[in-house]
């Protein structure tokens, strides 16, 4: 019997060790490494409801708790888009029910600063909130935002790392051009950039001279090959269109095409970014063709449906689904290059119509961070194969400097070979 126990229990260690708790930036504040960053001081804290420790207790209910013991004083908290509680903030400045103080940081599409009356006696800013992994996504230039305001105002900043729930490894799609530097698109990174925001932290504070005393405090047991669903964690929706974790993955795929206002991606609807779907569109020809060899890790099923909202609100859709079949070989950018491009394919005109109707200014371009890829669709010639190559020179760049700004824990030993888009787990 025992000759069967140990293998037993070996099996057992070994299978919780691949699955071995994630403990994140909030979780280790307090330890004695890292307290010194806080205790005792004034802190301005800026988070949502996506702050969160591995436990499921918010972080500003955390900080309250430690202002309440004296460890520390919660002087103001900062909340970005969609407000503290994931919902729009009704009032520039509000209070929590323990009367600390909040600032909205973002209203009716105009970001807001810190300023010096919103700052003042905080010792140190401390920025807690889950990021989705795309460049588009306005947690991220909030945090460049911090960093710029805390170098003006010589306040020490602090990122509680988290995952990227996309995984460190999917570094793809177009660069960002300075002419269409936005709130939606703030820093040059790839539109997938395969960091955290403690390396985004760091990456900002390197390359664009962001000059704030910056500490980064690292999570533990998280690693560049992990998704979020690995991790073990439970995932607080970042904004009312990215329910659960995959809806980060669906996001790339499918949200620069929503800003062409030509199809219905399923937001407002209980699949957000997992439909393209029209009136116009004939699901069963949309659907054959998209399912032709492409990209890997995806299928494509017809759907009809009938929106909610949007410029089909109330009128009957025809269209596609997108099912993730295996999220290791998903590159949401090529799937992304190959749904457009199909649909260029099959329905020319009504794709030039769209691209030709928005304005250099659009958020389209924004999101995109540049031309390009209006440029590809407009021309005549296939555009899958182009748009797969779009802006490679400037990735490969991109992934050189961005090694100095990696979090060496972060790394590990595997040597599988990734799947197109993705960079190398070394």
């Amino acid at each position: 019997m025992h000759q069967l126990f140990f293998p037993l229990v070996l099996g057992i260690l070994f299978s919780c060790s691949l699955f071995a708790r994630v403990e994140l930036g909030v979780d280790r504040l307090f330890e004695p490494q890292y307290r010194a960053l806080v205790e005792g001081k004034r802190v301005g804290l800026i988070t949502n409801r996506t702050g969160m420790t591995s436990n499921m207790e918010s972080t500003f209910s955390v900080f309250e708790k430690k202002h309440g013991a004296g460890v520390l004083t919660l002087g103001a908290i900062f909340s970005p888009e969609h407000g503290l509680f994931g919902v729009d903030p009704k009032a520039e400045v509000s209070k929590t029910d323990k009367g600390i103080i909040v600032y909205s940081l973002y209203d009716a599409g105009v970001p807001r600063r810190i300023s010096k009356e919103m700052a003042k006696g905080i010792d140190v800013l401390v920025y807690d909130i889950q990021d989705i992994g795309s460049r588009s996504y306005t947690y991220v230039s909030a945090l460049y935002y911090v960093m710029e305001d805390a170098a003006k105002l010589s306040i020490p900043v602090v990122v509680l790392d988290r995952p990227n729930p996309l995984g460190g490894l999917l570094v793809d799609g177009p660069m960002l051009q300075k002419e269409y530097r936005s709130y939606v698109g703030y820093a040059n990174v790839p539109y997938c950039h395969g960091m955290t925001v403690g390396e985004l932290a760091r990456f900002f504070r390197g390359e664009y001279g962001v000059s704030c005393q910056l500490t980064v405090v690292p999570m533990q047991g998280w690693n560049r090959s992990m998704r979020f669903d690995d991790t073990k964690l439970s995932w607080v929706p970042t904004s009312p269109n990215i329910p659960e974790p995959s809806s980060a993955l669906f996001y790339p795929a499918t949200g620069l095409l929503g800003e062409l206002a030509v199809v219905f991606i399923g937001v407002g609807s209980p699949l957000p970014f997992r439909v393209i779907a029209a009136p116009w569109i004939s699901g069963k020809e949309l659907t054959a063709a998209l399912q032709r060899p492409g990209p890997e890790g995806v299928c494509f099923q017809e759907i009809h449906i009938v929106p909610t909202m949007g410029q089909y609100r109330d009128k009957p859709c025809e269209g596609t689904l997108l099912i993730i079949k295996n999220p290791e070989r998903f590159n949401p950018i090529k799937v992304f290059y190959w749904v457009v491009s199909t649909l260029k394919e099959l329905y020319p005109t009504k794709l030039r119509e769209a691209i030709a109707a928005i304005p250099q200014e659009a958020l389209f371009y924004k999101a995109c961070g540049s031309k390009k890829i209006a440029e590809i669709l407009l021309k005549e010639d296939l555009s899958f194969p182009q748009l797969v190559c779009l802006d490679e020179k400037e990735r490969q760049e991109f992934l050189a400097v961005r090694k100095k700004y990696l979090i060496p824990s972060y790394e590990n030993s595997s040597h599988t070979p990734p799947p197109s888009g993705y960079v190398s787990k070394k």
